[in-house]
């Protein structure tokens, strides 16, 4: 136990397991397993999933292909990922079963898409099941690796993996701080050049008004209706 003195001297007693919390505590931030996503692929279809990555992360996945139980023909997909530009990050044709990796140079919406092949002479394909697990940041880091080159203990690597998950919700929070910089900074742009165009209608309905009313008048005199 940890004895702690109050301000009128009396001895307070303070449990010891109370400073073990907070590593408790932090622990539970580690994120959970990652699950795959699976799906099925009609022949001659093209399914993509898209995904929002932050720049100079790492992505890392893994796939599978399969024929539904019972299939003659095997699986035949041709699987890519590409950013917004159209640049491709990775392609493979005649996919089955594989892994990819790759670091994003910029922010941007990366996608990855299976598309079926049917086979020649053949009648519909059945439905592929398709199998992506797909991670990025800290999720995608091989801690075990990283232990085993760097001779850590499994109290320095929850560190790390700590160390790496608080660095990446800094960079989380400073990414959205930004965004919402840039969309107050947009929101009044829009603000002040709504202000300056109502400005300008305001003052074309007056000139309008204004020659109206002499046009009118002109009118009016020459009908003879007005002295």
């Amino acid at each position: 136990m940890l004895l702690l003195s109050e301000p009128g001297g009396r001895p307070r007693v303070r449990p010891a397991f109370v400073p073990l919390l907070l590593p408790l505590f932090l622990l539970l931030l580690l994120p959970g397993p990652v699950r795959p996503i699976s799906f099925q692929l009609p022949g001659k279809a093209r399914k993509c999933l898209r995904e929002e990555i932050h720049r100079d992360t790492l992505v890392t996945g893994e796939y599978e292909v399969a024929p539904p139980p019972g299939s003659a023909t095997g699986p035949s997909a041709d699987l890519k990922i590409t950013d917004s530009a159209g640049h491709t990050l990775y392609a493979k044709e005649d996919a089955t079963k594989g892994k990819f990796a790759f670091t994003t140079e910029d922010y941007d919406m990366f996608e990855a898409c299976f598309e079926s092949k049917l086979p020649v002479g053949t009648g519909r394909m059945p439905d592929q099941l398709v199998t992506l697990n797909m991670k990025h940041g800290v999720e995608a880091k091989n801690y075990e690796e990283i232990a085993k080159v760097e001779k850590l203990k499994p109290l320095e690597l929850e560190l790390r993996r700590l160390e790496d998950l608080s660095e990446s919700i800094v960079n989380d929070f400073a990414y959205m701080k930004q965004r919402e910089e840039e969309m107050r900074d947009t929101n009044e742009s829009t603000n002040i050049r709504v202000l300056y165009f109502s400005i300008f209608s305001m003052f074309c309905l007056i000139g309008l008004a204004t020659w109206q009313v002499f046009y009118l008048r002109r009118f009016f005199k020459a009908k003879k209706l007005i002295e």
